[in-house]
């Protein structure tokens, strides 16, 4: 029987079929929609063709010699599959490549980008804001300095009395022992600088703790009682022993002239502390020198400090000729070093080294009730300043001595007072 459609001769069939005299295709090739040609094409005159939208006979499927296992025209496969229409002429099927499930889209970098950023902004303002409100809550606020009367206009730039006292709050015996700080009662300052900082450079100036001052009149810190003045000189230290930091700094406004804008105290504790949280502090030592009443004991030489040690260091005066004025600048170089060892990336950038530094720090320090964070971070960063250069590092100009009291240079002292109130390079040295 001839499967080929009516009015298709012998002649057509071998035009498309090679010639082959089989009943069935010579080929494994199929033609897509094959027309059937009108009545009498080619030659033919069988009746005429079905019209073109009517149904085509279905073509031969090649399977196991018999076909491809689906055709290309419209009518189902061998296997009941449409061929191409259902995307199975190559094997396809779900999972292939025209499956609509196996659709990716790009990821959108630029939205991700966005939202990472946003992330990482809004994690570093809480933690920001939240570490400002625990630092803030850790400063001892207990000097009113406006309780200090009869003070010097304040003049440009902001000035810092630090003072190191001899504290010993917080402290066992045993570390009393280890630290070689005694248990005297009472407190006294081992050491007291002033810190201008200015548009016109810092300054770092110490004050002898022997310095030969006036007591100047003053209000009680806790009676509330003036006491006025009798012309008693004594040294600067027995200012604070007295009554403690509102007459120190009385005392140093009225023998110096010049407003003191923060006061910014730290114990014998709090100083050790500060130095084992961030790891010790490196110190080159000119000469080495020993001293039984600090427990010094030291060798010239590049070498790196821990708490005990940094507090024996700057304590020590017996050790020394020039005693006080050789302290004050051990101060000033041990100050500076701390300063710079805290500001290091790998101090800042590490949180446990950060925070238990900052916790040691803030804890031992006593300030005065108008001190912000901002006014102590920039005094930190002004002694930085002042270790790497930027600034003045002095001992406060002497003249001579009077009872073993150690008096100012009243000429240079009212020269620097002045260039640091009105904000200018100070010009004037000391010893």
């Amino acid at each position: 029987m001839n499967d080929w459609p009516e009015a298709w001769s012998d002649d057509n069939r071998n035009r498309y079929g090679r010639g082959s005299g089989s009943a069935q295709p010579e080929g494994a090739r199929a033609m897509r929609q094959v027309r059937r040609p009108a009545s009498g094409a080619y030659g033919g005159s069988g009746p005429s063709a079905p019209p073109y939208g009517g149904r085509v006979p279905q073509q031969p499927n090649y399977v196991d010699g018999q076909g491809y296992g689906g055709g290309y025209n419209d009518g189902p496969a061998a296997d009941g599959h449409d061929g191409y229409n259902t995307g199975q002429v190559y094997g396809g099927g779900p999972g292939g490549p025209g499956d609509p499930g196996e659709y990716r889209p790009r990821p959108n970098w630029r939205r991700r980008i966005k939202w990472t950023a946003i992330t990482l902004v809004t994690a570093l303002v809480v933690t920001s804001v939240a570490t400002y409100f625990w630092a803030d809550g850790k400063l001892h606020r207990d000097v009113d300095l406006s309780t200090v009367i009869d003070r010097p206009s304040a003049g440009d730039g902001t000035n810092y009395l630090i003072v190191g006292s001899d504290s010993r709050a917080g402290l066992s015996s045993d570390q009393k022992k280890k630290l070689h700080t005694g248990s005297a009662e009472g407190k006294r300052t081992d050491s007291m600088m002033i810190l201008h900082v200015g548009d016109s450079g810092d300054t770092l100036i110490s004050l002898p703790r022997d310095s030969n001052v006036t007591i100047p009149s003053y209000k009680g810190s806790t009676s509330g009682k003036t006491y006025p003045a009798t012309g008693r000189q004594t040294k600067l230290n027995a200012a604070y022993a007295e009554d403690g930091p509102t007459l120190l700094v009385r005392t140093v406004e009225a023998n110096m002239g010049l407003h003191i804008d923060h006061y910014v105290e730290i114990g014998f504790a709090g100083f050790a502390n500060i130095v084992d949280a961030v790891g010790g502090v490196t110190i080159n030592i000119d000469k080495g020198f020993k001293d039984k009443y600090s427990g010094a004991d030291f060798k010239s030489g590049e070498q790196t400090l821990n708490g005990e040690q940094a507090l024996a260091f700057v304590r020590t005066r017996h050790a020394f000729a020039t005693s006080d004025l050789q302290r004050t600048k051990n101060q000033q170089k041990f100050l500076s070093a701390l300063a710079h060892q805290v500001a290091t990336p790998s101090t800042v950038l590490n949180p446990f080294k950060l925070y238990p530094t900052m916790g040691a720090g803030l804890d031992s320090l006593t300030v005065d009730k108008d001190m912000s964070l901002w006014d102590l971070a920039s005094m930190f960063w002004a002694m930085k300043g002042v270790s790497g250069g930027d600034g003045t590092s002095m001992n406060m100009p002497i003249s001579g001595s009077t009872g073993g009291n150690l008096v100012w240079d009243k000429a240079k002292v009212k020269t620097l007072v002045n260039e640091l109130n009105n904000d200018q390079k100070v010009t004037v040295s000391g010893d």
